[in-house]
């Protein structure tokens, strides 16, 4: 009598190492919630207040904003695993595996650029230049700092208090990191590019994918909306 072989550990498929990392912009959630209550709100006091032909008209923008909402604030997302990319935007899911990765742009808007030229922008992680520039200016005086051997450089805002040349009050610049928030996103994912872009299992055809979930809801929207207007 034979007992059924075993596979070997070595002959099992490796298990993923990691999770995938996920970024998405909190001031984007926080305000898509916000938008939604609003909504929610003041859509279904039309709703059961109104009389006439203004409930319609109401469920009719509802249907319409609502997936709106969502699209643009909610939903956008970027999944970073060991093999791929996944874009999350508004209308589209774009899946690209590193080896199709051709770079990672930063300027007025962070996108990833495909091999074949198609670029694509990262909706859940904006460019802010005002944190930028906040990031700039720590990075500066800390060089400064560094300069002076460490000791703090100060602003002045004003005349008694302490230190400061000349008994000006100052303050020093709030501490916080020299890299913006979404800068220092970007440089993660281009490290994630540069270590597994070459991986076997990193290989592969970029993907688009179109959100009908949120295309098909608003576009019945925007029909019923035009349908009660041209019919009022």
């Amino acid at each position: 009598m034979t007992t059924p072989d075993h596979q070997s550990p070595a002959s099992q498929p490796p298990a993923p190492t990691t999770k995938d990392r996920v970024y998405r912009s909190p001031m984007a959630l926080v305000g898509g919630v916000l938008l939604l209550v609003v909504v929610g709100w003041l859509g279904s006091d039309a709703l059961f207040q109104a009389h006439g032909r203004a409930p319609w008209l109401a469920l009719a923008a509802m249907i319409l904003i609502v997936p709106l909402v969502i699209a643009f604030t909610l939903r956008p997302a970027v999944f970073a695993g060991e093999d791929r990319l996944r874009v999350r935007n508004p209308f589209r899911v774009i899946s690209l595996p590193w080896g199709e990765v051709a770079a990672l742009r930063s300027g007025y808007s962070n996108e990833v650029v495909a091999k074949s030229g198609s670029k694509y922008q990262l909706w859940s992680v904006p460019v802010s230049l005002r944190a930028r520039k906040k990031a700039e200016l720590r990075r500066s005086r800390a060089a400064a700092d560094a300069a002076r051997g460490g000791a703090p450089t100060r602003r002045a805002f004003g005349f008694g208090g302490t230190g400061g040349f000349g008994g000006a009050g100052g303050a020093d610049l709030p501490a916080g990191p020299t890299r913006a928030e979404t800068d220092q996103v970007m440089d993660d994912l281009r490290e994630l590019l540069d270590r597994r872009g070459a991986e076997e299992t990193a290989q592969g055809e970029v993907t688009v994918r179109w959100a009908y979930e949120v295309i098909a809801p608003a576009l019945a929207g925007a029909v019923l909306l035009l349908i009660l207007v041209a019919t009022g």
